[in-house]
């Protein structure tokens, strides 16, 4: 059972990158533009939305929520 599951992690650690470049090349062939600018374009709205939900998932915390309702009571 183990060496099964060792083999897929193996498989999927070879795919993944795989499939994450032939992605990357074919959003570049149907937008004409190099593979590298699309490629760091990508990277660079995942940080931004990661950025953002991390700061809203701060934002709507549900101890922060309470503290900052006692606050307003008191």
């Amino acid at each position: 059972m183990t060496m099964l599951m060792l083999s897929l992690i193996r498989a999927l650690a070879v795919l993944i990158p795989w499939l994450l470049h032939v992605t990357t090349w074919l959003v570049a062939r149907s937008l004409n533009m190099p593979q590298p600018i699309v490629h760091d374009t990508g990277v660079f709205v995942f940080a931004q939305v990661y950025a953002v939900e991390m700061r809203v998932g701060k934002a709507l915390c549900p101890l922060r929520l309470w503290r900052q309702l006692r606050a307003l009571f008191h």
